[in-house]
């Protein structure tokens, strides 16, 4: 993470706004942000079906592609979920993204809604953190073939297709045979997903600076079966058993479903495209996770 000004990076002109669609309270911070770029004289892009009824003259309408070709930096107002769809979507582009949290836990969004008009002009003003964070891709394949395949910016989980049923896999990585497996599934994160249902079924939080990944076993039908943390450059994968009676699903940020039949694999590797993450000048990892996690504070 490392701090950046206006002199050598240059001011932000073209600002994007994405968010969650169809909410009274997101609807509220746009116009707010909105007003405040248009005070500022930059241009502004609101994403479509988002800004539908919101856009105000001279911002336009844009479709998340063009505004992950056309801005220079974009706003994403929202929950968590929000930011991992819009950094799903854009890590290719390269454009940095700032986070407004109008959802629930906000360990992505951590400008707060009261500080908007503050924390933004102090951004836009070069006042700024910058962080990169990796994502993961994954494909499901059969000799060789891709059959299906997405990003993930949290977490990618292997998950029984039909409910109360167990699954049989094996894990390999970089082609190393790692173990054999019968439960509920797999949760491979990235840290930015650490906190996320990894730390729910007992995985380790991975600092965000960290260039690794966990194995997160759920449920496994044995006692000795733990979380594995790997550099984020090995490559995994998994071999959904032929024994298996059922089809399974590969959930991608809980967004993106992949079906997986037996006998296929998932390959899960780095993507090369990693997206940067801005945070106001004061932004505290350990801060965040105290308040968010309930962490007891100093004494």
């Amino acid at each position: 993470m490392g701090s950046h000004s206006l002199s050598d990076r240059g001011p932000f002109r073209h600002i994007g706004i994405m968010g969650k669609p169809r909410n009274p309270e997101a609807a509220e911070t746009i116009n707010v942000l909105q007003d405040l770029l248009l005070e500022k004289g930059f241009r502004v892009s609101l994403e479509t079906g988002v800004g539908e009824g919101l856009v105000r003259e001279p911002a336009k309408l844009a479709n998340w592609r063009a505004i992950g070709e056309e801005c220079d930096l974009i706003i994403v107002i929202g929950g968590d979920g929000s930011m991992i769809y819009a950094g799903r979507q854009l890590a290719d582009f390269d454009v940095p993204m700032l986070g407004i949290n109008r959802g629930y836990l906000g360990f992505l969004t951590d400008v707060q809604p009261t500080q908007t008009r503050e924390k933004v002009t102090e951004i836009l003003a070069g006042d700024y953190l910058e962080e990169e964070r990796f994502l993961l891709h994954a494909g499901v394949s059969k000799e060789d073939q891709t059959l299906h395949e997405s990003d993930a910016f949290n977490d990618i989980v292997l998950y029984p297709g039909e409910i109360s049923r167990m699954i049989e896999f094996e894990v390999f990585i970089d082609g190393a045979f790692v173990y054999s497996q019968r439960g509920d599934g797999l949760i491979i994160s990235t840290p930015t997903g650490s906190t996320a249902y990894s730390l729910s079924a007992g995985g380790p939080i991975l600092s965000p600076g960290l260039d690794a990944i966990s194995l997160v076993p759920l449920c496994p039908h044995t006692l000795s079966s733990r979380p594995i943390v790997v550099a984020a450059d090995r490559k995994i994968e998994i071999v959904f058993a032929d024994t298996n009676q059922y089809d399974a699903q590969l959930s991608c940020d809980g967004q993106v479903r992949l079906p997986v039949q037996p006998g296929e694999s998932i390959r899960i590797f780095r993507k090369d495209h990693s997206l940067r993450l801005l945070h106001p000048k004061d932004y505290d990892y350990f801060r965040l996770l105290r308040t968010k996690l309930g962490w007891g504070s100093k004494l």
